[in-house]
């Protein structure tokens, strides 16, 4: 048992060790400031330049829309199955709610591609074929069952003489759940965003194929632009030599996502530790 977790501590750290020392033999070609500061990504032209911000910015706004569709949808499917649905239905209906996980990510990016980006152009006639809109908003369905599994059970672990003591008060279902259960169990909630964050920064297939796959350092989400997961997608094909500054970078930009999520983690385990002193 010993050796099993203690193998999960070694991937981790042959993970790090693996970016890290890609990365330094990147950062000893290309200045690191010029690397966080520079507004352009072109590693594949004449003269290549080397700014991630481009690609953090396709990141960041993807992930901005995917959660703002995915924690108050999640959270209100947390509610419902937690306070209002009948056990029977909550038992039909949270195993079909966890089978989005299971589809392929491949096939949410041509839905989003084929689908929801034609109905977004009916409403948003300017609106170009590959946009961060249409992916954002499907990796945000991606990642409900995440938000909602995880927070209905957070709500549910909740012991029921909080929720007696709301309704002896004269609290309805919906205070209860909204001002007693949401504070109560944020700290399972709260662990449940950080899950869907992570998840959403590290989709690929969606913006791939949805988003376009050109760096484009802009904050609107009407317009196409490459993550970060989709750069190391297109360059990661077998073309680039080992040992080349092209091959380097990909770790570069590995390591720059795994920063982010790094520091999500950080503030959610904060923000729960916080969350436990409060309540």
């Amino acid at each position: 048992m010993f050796l099993c977790a203690l193998s999960s501590v070694a991937i981790t750290l042959g993970i790090v060790g693996t970016l890290v020392l890609e990365s330094w033999h990147f950062f000893e070609n290309v200045s690191i400031l010029d690397f966080l500061t520079d507004t352009q990504w072109t590693m594949l032209f004449e003269n290549p330049r080397y700014g991630i911000m481009p690609l953090v910015a396709g990141t960041a706004v993807t992930s901005g829309v995917a959660l703002l569709v995915a924690l108050p949808l999640g959270t209100v499917i947390a509610i419902y199955l937690s306070e209002y649905a009948d056990p029977r239905v909550r038992e039909i209906l949270k195993p079909i709610l966890e089978l989005l996980s299971a589809v392929p990510t491949v096939v949410f990016g041509y839905f989003a591609f084929l689908f929801v980006t034609p109905i977004l152009q009916s409403f948003l006639p300017n609106l170009p074929g590959f946009n961060m809109l249409s992916a954002g908003i499907v990796i945000g369905v991606m990642i409900i069952p995440y938000v909602s599994s995880l927070s209905e059970d957070a709500m549910r672990a909740v012991p029921v003489h909080i929720r007696e003591g709301s309704y002896a008060m004269g609290a309805t279902r919906l205070q209860t759940a909204v001002r007693v259960l949401i504070p109560s169990a944020f700290s399972g909630i709260a662990s449940a965003y950080v899950l869907g964050f992570s998840r959403a920064v590290g989709e690929t297939m969606v913006v791939a194929i949805a988003a376009g796959q050109q760096p484009n350092l802009t904050l609107n989400p009407m317009e196409g632009a490459a993550t970060i997961t989709a750069y190391i997608v297109q360059v990661s094909l077998g073309d680039l030599p080992h040992g080349t500054i092209a091959y380097q970078s990909i770790f570069a930009a590995g390591l720059t996502l795994m920063v982010m999520t790094l520091v999500f983690n950080i503030a959610g385990y904060l923000l729960r530790k916080r969350c436990r002193e409060i309540y």
